[in-house]
């Protein structure tokens, strides 16, 4: 119980005024005073209106009758301190239930100090507050199970669509090095196209969702700038090449080296932007503008400009640009195709990474994209260019057979990999589970593990841990590459890849392309 310093007579034992007792007449709150040992000696007449009880039905009473039993024991540690307290102490207040006359229950919030030997207190009528509050939490709990579910939900549907799409795109990739006829290899490549956008669909889904409920992070860790952008510039000149489009790449000769920031979301930027510039370009060209500013501080501006001699946008267009699910109008939907998410999530990446986006354009003409992210340099050109002359264990490697372990319970999915790995210099052992991982990789040394993140039995991510505890107890500097192969591509899941063990993060569906550019990557390391 809490109370309300009132302005009494001066002797704490004399029975209150005639002034209290209008006071307590004309309140709409509950007032009280009781003595210390816990009977009320004067009770407001509000107590008939909130509460059923006249005010001779409380005084000469005690109050903890009125409790609801799951309050007591908190309410009589509030009396407990309120009784000890001495004048000029701050006043003390509870929230708690009192039994209405009729038997239902009401919340009070109290204010209370002692005065001499009494105790004043002043409560007001909290039900609706308290219900409104619990209501609240009970949204808030339910949103964010409702958001946990739906990032559950996405996750799992993002796995259950790329698994089966890396046996599509992945045994097409390796169909396209065969023997085709010209009418079969363009068949491929349709399908090819169709398969890459499901993928790209799936991902760009994922990110929205994520950036919407502020789940996204950024990561800021060391990376090679040659590697983070030779994929897409590769990916997109051979595009671009397929349709007849120039593909021209200006970039300045300090613009390399090893920086420390996100080089996957950097990675997807440029992706992105090179895509529709080639998508929405018919003839003409395609061209990359790679630059650094001079370093200030230990920071590094890198510039980014993508430019095309596409169809381009106007002016009206612009200022929806980034907006999600826009397009310049419901034609370049049936014409080109997508959803409208990339440049909305290229902008919300753009700004979670500390830098800009501009774009400008003229209908007919084409268009310009220009980027700008700061980042930091981890190593000096020097240092850089120093370590990138040393030799590299691929040369060793290429003197016998590359000896791959892959660890995938997806019959279609061994033989994708199969597939891309089809090569006398690569020996490649397969199991089905991560517990088989273990024990073959007990048995036999490897060069490289290519493991799947999600098996049935022993899963990758423990056999992850499992192999590298087997290395501790080998020798104390062995260590064995191990790339993740994995139809969970969400920042969470490349994070947890990399605590258990791994080296690298592939998401599926791999290409020949991307499994070998991480194989690679990790043998180089």
């Amino acid at each position: 119980m809490a109370c309300l310093l009132i302005e009494t007579p001066t002797a704490p034992d004399l029975v209150p005024s005639v002034d209290l007792n209008t006071f307590f007449d004309v309140s709409l709150d509950l007032l009280v005073v009781r003595e210390l040992e816990g009977t009320v000696v004067k009770a407001s007449s509000s107590w008939l209106a909130m509460l059923g009880y006249r005010p001779d039905e409380i005084e000469g009473r005690g109050l903890m009758r009125l409790v609801h039993h799951e309050d007591r024991l908190s309410t009589l540690h509030s009396v407990t301190e309120v009784e000890n307290r001495r004048p000029g102490d701050p006043v003390l207040g509870q929230v708690n239930r009192y039994r209405h006359k009729s038997g239902h229950y009401v919340s009070l919030e109290w204010r209370a100090q002692r005065l001499g030997d009494r105790i004043y207190g002043v409560a007001r009528d909290v039900t609706d507050k308290v219900a409104a509050e619990r209501a609240l939490r009970a949204a808030k709990t339910a949103a964010e199970v409702a958001s946990r579910a739906k990032s559950d939900f996405l996750a799992n549907m993002s796995h259950e669509i790329r698994t089966p799409l890396n046996g599509v795109i992945g045994i097409l990739d390796a169909l396209k090095q065969t023997p085709l006829s010209p009418a079969q290899s363009e068949m491929v490549d349709l399908i090819t196209a169709s398969g890459v956008t499901l993928e790209r669909l799936v991902s760009d889904i994922l990110d929205v969702s994520k950036i919407e409920a502020g789940q996204l992070a950024i990561e800021t860790c060391p990376f090679d700038l040659d590697d983070a952008l030779g994929s897409p510039l590769e990916v997109m000149r051979l595009r671009a090449e397929d349709k007849g489009v120039a593909f021209n790449i200006e970039r300045a000769a300090d613009a390399r080296g090893v920086f420390v920031g996100d080089s996957t979301r950097i990675r997807q930027v440029v992706t992105n932007l090179l895509s529709n510039a080639v998508k929405f370009t018919r003839e003409g060209a395609v061209t990359a503008r790679i630059l650094l500013t001079p370093e200030q501080h230990g920071q590094t501006w890198l510039d980014l400009e993508i430019e095309d001699t596409g169809i381009g946008f106007d002016f009206d267009h612009a200022a929806r640009l980034f907006s999600r699910f826009s397009q310049a109008d419901t034609s370049i939907t049936r014409r080109f195709g997508g959803t409208g998410l990339g440049l909305s999530i290229c902008h919300s990446l753009i700004e979670m990474m500390g830098g800009t986006i501009e774009a400008v354009s003229t209908p007919g003409v084409g268009s310009r994209f220009s980027v700008r992210l700061p980042l930091t340099r981890a190593a000096s050109l020097a240092d850089y260019d120093a370590q990138r002359r040393s030799v590299s264990p691929l040369d060793v490697l290429s003197r016998r057979p590359l000896r791959v372990l892959l660890a995938e319970d997806h019959p279609i999915n061994q033989r994708v990999v199969q597939l891309i790995l089809a090569d006398p210099s690569v020996e490649l052992i397969i199991v089905d589970d991560g517990a088989q991982a273990v024990v073959a990789f007990e048995n036999a040394p490897f060069d490289v593990v290519l493991m799947d993140m999600q098996m049935p039995g022993m899963d990758g991510l423990t056999a992850t841990r499992a192999i590298r505890q087997v290395e501790a107890v080998r020798a104390a500097n062995a260590h064995t590459p191990i790339v993740m192969l994995s139809a969970n591509a969400m920042a969470e899941h490349r994070a947890q890849a990399l605590d258990a063990g791994a080296d690298i993060h592939v998401p599926k569906p791999i290409t020949a392309a991307s499994l070998m550019a991480g194989i690679h990557s990790v043998l180089a390391a």
